[in-house]
C-alpha cells in the first residue's frame, strides 16, 4: 500500500470518529455527568472532588461492598492464590474456589449447575452467541439490557423484540414463528431502568404454549427478591419452569463477575462453546471470595434484604408525595421521571452541586420521551439520608423546571 493510501486510510478513520459529537455537546454546556471520580468506597456516602456526596447511583443494593467479612474474604484469597488467574477457566485459570462458587450459586438459585464468567456482560455475551444457530429464534423484551441485545447479535439468529412487559405482543409475537425450531425467549428479571418486575407467570404459560425456553437476566434481582434474595424465579415460585438463569455479582453480591445457571447438559455444552469464557481470563480469586462470602451473608444475615426493602417503601412514598412520576417500579430501582434530556441533566448537576450523587438516564438507554433519573436505595442508607437526598431532588427539579417554563408534575388518583 502506497503511502498516499496509508495516509487517505486514516483520513476516512479519523474523520468517522470526529463525527462523534455527543458527549463534546454535552460538556459545552457543562452538563456531562459521566465517568466521575470517586475517592472513596462505595458507601452511602462517596468523595468526589474532595466533597461528602450521599449515594443513590449505586447498584450495591445490599450495602455489602465495605462488609469487613468480605474485605477479609478478599485479602485471604489474595494470600493464598495471588492477584490473578493468568489464564482462561478452559485453560489453566480453574481454581478450587471457582467450582465451589459454581456449586453455590446453582444451589442457591435452585438448578443443577452453575458457570462463572468474568463479568456479567460476558455471561450474556457468552450464553447468546451459541445457544441458538442461524434457522432459531431470540425473542427480547425491547428494554432488555444491552449486554442481552449483543450477545443475541453474535448468535446469527433471527432476533424479534416484543414491546415492555407485554405479554399479548409476546404470545402474538410467538404465534407467527416456525414451531420446528429453538424459540429463546430472554428477558430481565427486574428491569434496571424502569424497575419493574417481568411478569414471569404470565410469561410461562406462553413459552410452554409455544414449545420455547425460557432465560432470565437476575442482574438486579438476585438479592433483591425471592427467597433470600434468590432472585426473580424463586420470587414466583416459578423456578423449575425457567430453563436459564443468569446473575451477576457487581451488585448485591459486592464483587465482580457473573454467572448462568441451568440444566447439567446445558452448562456442560456452555463450557465448551461460550467463547467468552473460553478466551476470557477467569475470575480473580480475590472476586470470587468476595462472592462467597457475600451469599453467606445474605443466607445468614436477612436484616440487609428486610433493610433494603424498608428504606425502598419510605423512598418512595416521598417521591410521591413530592409529586414525581415513578412509573410501574416494584424494586429498590426508583426511576424519577423528568421526561426532557438537557433537564434530566441540569437535575442531576444541581444534585451534584448540593451533594447527593444520582444517574441520568437518557436515549438510547430508554426512549428520548422517558428520561429520567435513577434513584437507586441501598439497605445501608439511613432514614435522614433518604429524606436530605428527596429534599434536595424537589429543590433542584423546582429549579430548573421554574427556569425551562415547566412545573412539577402531580400524578392523579389512578397512579
Amino acid at each position: 500500500m502506497s503511502t498516499a493510501s496509508q495516509g487517505a486510510k486514516r483520513t476516512y478513520f479519523q474523520n468517522r470518529i470526529a463525527e462523534f459529537k455527543d458527549a463534546e455537546v454535552i460538556k459545552a454546556k457543562g452538563l456531562y455527568p459521566y465517568f466521575r471520580p470517586i475517592a472513596s468506597g462505595q458507601d452511602t456516602v462517596v468523595t468526589i472532588g474532595g466533597r461528602q456526596v450521599l449515594m443513590f447511583g449505586s447498584n450495591s443494593y445490599l450495602g455489602l461492598t465495605n462488609h469487613p467479612k468480605i474485605i477479609e474474604a478478599a485479602c485471604r484469597a489474595l494470600q493464598k492464590y495471588g492477584s490473578g488467574c493468568a489464564g482462561s477457566r478452559f485453560l489453566n485459570g480453574t481454581l478450587d474456589i471457582h467450582e465451589e462458587l459454581e456449586d453455590r450459586l446453582a444451589h442457591y438459585v435452585g438448578k443443577e449447575r452453575a458457570l462463572l464468567f468474568s463479568t456479567g456482560f460476558q455471561a450474556n455475551l457468552g450464553a447468546l452467541s451459541c445457544l441458538t444457530g442461524r434457522t432459531d429464534y431470540i425473542i427480547l423484551d425491547e428494554s432488555d439490557h444491552a449486554s442481552i441485545k449483543d450477545g443475541s447479535r453474535l448468535s446469527f439468529s433471527k432476533v424479534i423484540k416484543f414491546k415492555h412487559n407485554n405479554m399479548p405482543d409476546l404470545q402474538r409475537k410467538l404465534a407467527h414463528l416456525p414451531q420446528q425450531t429453538i424459540k429463546l425467549i430472554v428477558v430481565d428479571g427486574v428491569f434496571s431502568m424502569e424497575g419493574d418486575i417481568i411478569r414471569l407467570p404470565e410469561l410461562i404459560t406462553i413459552a410452554q404454549k409455544y414449545n420455547a425456553t425460557v432465560m432470565i437476566d437476575d442482574a438486579h434481582g438476585l438479592g433483591v427478591i425471592g427467597e433470600k434474595g434468590a432472585g426473580t424465579a424463586s420470587h414466583f415460585q416459578l423456578t423449575s419452569q425457567v430453563d436459564l438463569i443468569m446473575g451477576t455479582f457487581s451488585k448485591s453480591l459486592a464483587s465482580l463477575g457473573g454467572f448462568i445457571a441451568g440444566d447439567s447438559q446445558t452448562i456442560e455444552f456452555l463450557k465448551h462453546r461460550a467463547r467468552a469464557l473460553m478466551f476470557s481470563a477467569s475470575m480473580t480469586p480475590a472476586s470470587v471470595a468476595s462472592v462467597l462470602a457475600a451469599l453467606e451473608i445474605i443466607q445468614t444475615e436477612p436484616e440487609h434484604l428486610q433493610n433494603l426493602w424498608r428504606n425502598t417503601r419510605y423512598a418512595k412514598q416521598l417521591l410521591i408525595e413530592s409529586g414525581f412520576e415513578l412509573g410501574p417500579t416494584e424494586s429498590p430501582i426508583l426511576p424519577v421521571y423528568i421526561r426532557d434530556m438537557d433537564a434530566t441533566f441540569l437535575i442531576t448537576k444541581e444534585l451534584q452541586e448540593s451533594g447527593v450523587f444520582v444517574n441520568p438516564v437518557v436515549a438510547p438507554a430508554v426512549a428520548a420521551h422517558d428520561s429520567l433519573i435513577r434513584f437507586s436505595l441501598m439497605a445501608s442508607h439511613t432514614f435522614r439520608q433518604i429524606e436530605a437526598a428527596v429534599e434536595k431532588l424537589t429543590k433542584a427539579y423546582r429549579y430548573v423546571m421554574s427556569r425551562r417554563g415547566g412545573g412539577l408534575h402531580v400524578p392523579d388518583a389512578s397512579g
